[in-house]
């Protein structure tokens, strides 16, 4: 290691010690790392605007967020969580099961497993602590694992965050995520399945049928959102960063005009929310751009392919190591660390092995998502801790069958290929 690149470690760790923001962290190293090389220290800037200013996929990871946080104030998950009531509510432990099918319904709308938490999430959870049959953390479980949906069913933040890392057509990742998300799904339900028979948990009353009408009326609207975007995207309508204004627009439509849940002090709020998110994660992309360029003049990425392939490592023993690597990382990393800073190191080795660039995504999105909800980083435990006051012990101990389903699926889709692959090569795309 060059003496630059070890003052680049020093300061980033430093800062991470001392809970300096992780972007200033990685800015602050970047610019040490140009110091001891005796750069020009105006190369920060030139990277970080490059990288920011020519990157047009990188538009709509702003756009997402405000769609989010707009049908969060706009009384969405109500109305998504009365909807899906009617079509589950009946199973064993149903509200356990509607938070599952809101999860997937509200993971085509938003892309972000925080949003999903802090929206439909939060209104489930207060339904089941309503009833002694579910325990504060086997809600808080729940509503933690139903979170990872939102990035893996289209649309998805960190897909298109990959995209702009991998150069992977985002597209395709969205419908790479289409079938892992419907088994997540299935699983998760089959696992509450399990669990309420054995609790003896109950089934949910029956919704009287006067009363359908007008609740499906209610949720007709929000579920139009998936339609349109992913129908946009692949008839060609429009491209998936424009779906984000797209999916922006509908939910300020939905919110502000028919709904009239959001006044003007509301949606100044919202939009201040959303604008603080999306600068917390330009500030991690602005330093991500200094640490890549950094480990590019270094050659660090030749360096790692070199060493895989004196390992000579088949594809498959290669995506084991990564998984293994991954989990391990997400123990005390955050994904924005990982997904700008460790996998454009590893993408040589990826295309070096002939691995499909859209399979390789979801993969690492879906290790991503396993992150959040183990400790001792787990940000949706924190988000929901937060939320609801649930100790996250408590909620870990209700937890570990669907860290271990999982797991069982990242192993499935890691041996079978197709499980990510089939949906976008039926819809035409090559390969890469």
């Amino acid at each position: 290691m060059s003496t630059a690149l070890f003052a680049l470690g020093g300061v980033l760790l430093a800062g991470m010690l001392m809970r300096m923001p992780i972007g200033f962290s990685m800015i602050a190293s970047g610019i040490a790392y140009l110091a001891v090389k005796r750069q020009d220290l105006g190369l920060a800037a030139e990277q970080i605007c490059n990288g920011l200013y020519n990157s047009y996929v990188l538009l709509a990871v702003p756009l997402f967020v405000l769609a989010a946080n707009v049908m969060n104030a706009g009384t969405v998950s109500e109305r998504l969580f009365d909807f899906c009531r009617i079509l589950v509510g009946r199973m064993r432990g149903g509200l356990a099961q509607v938070d599952i099918l809101v999860s997937v319904v509200f993971s085509g709308m938003s892309g972000s497993a925080i949003a999903d938490a802090a929206g439909p999430g939060l209104v489930t959870i207060r339904q089941m602590l309503k009833k002694p049959e579910y325990s504060p953390g086997f809600a808080g479980a729940v509503v933690v694992a139903s979170a990872t949906l939102g990035p893996i069913i289209p649309p998805s933040i960190p897909m298109v965050i990959y995209g702009l890392v991998s150069g992977a057509s985002v597209g395709a990742l969205f419908l790479g995520g289409v079938i892992p998300g419907v088994l997540m799904a299935l699983l998760m339900m089959a696992v509450v399945h399990f669990i309420a028979v054995r609790r003896d948990m109950p089934r949910e009353a029956k919704v009287p049928l006067a009363e359908w009408p007008s609740i499906l009326f209610r949720g007709a609207l929000p579920l139009s959102m998936p339609v349109v975007l992913l129908g946009g995207i692949y008839t060609g309508v429009f491209t998936p960063t424009e779906a984000a204004a797209v999916a922006a627009c509908h939910a300020l439509i939905l919110a502000v005009i028919v709904y009239r849940a959001l006044d003007w002090r509301g949606l100044f709020g919202v939009v201040l929310e959303s604008t603080r998110a999306s600068a917390v994660i330009t500030m991690v992309l602005a330093g991500s751009f200094m640490l890549n360029y950094a480990f590019t003049a270094e050659g660090v990425p030749q360096a790692m392919a070199q060493w895989v392939d004196a390992l000579h490592l088949s594809r498959l023993q290669f995506l084991l190591l990564v998984n293994f690597m991954f989990l391990v990382l997400g123990c005390f990393l955050d994904v924005s660390v990982l997904l700008l800073v460790f996998v454009p190191m590893l993408l040589p080795s990826v295309k070096a092995l002939g691995i499909d660039l859209v399979h390789f995504g979801v993969l690492v999105v879906l290790n991503m998502m396993i992150g959040l909800i183990h400790p001792p980083f787990g940000m949706l435990l924190f988000v929901t801790k937060a939320l609801t006051g649930i100790p996250i012990g408590d909620m870990m101990k209700e937890g570990w069958l669907f860290i271990v389903m999982l797991l069982i699926l990242l192993l499935a889709m890691t041996l079978y290929p197709p499980l990510v692959l089939w949906l976008p090569q039926t819809m035409g795309y090559a390969g890469g």
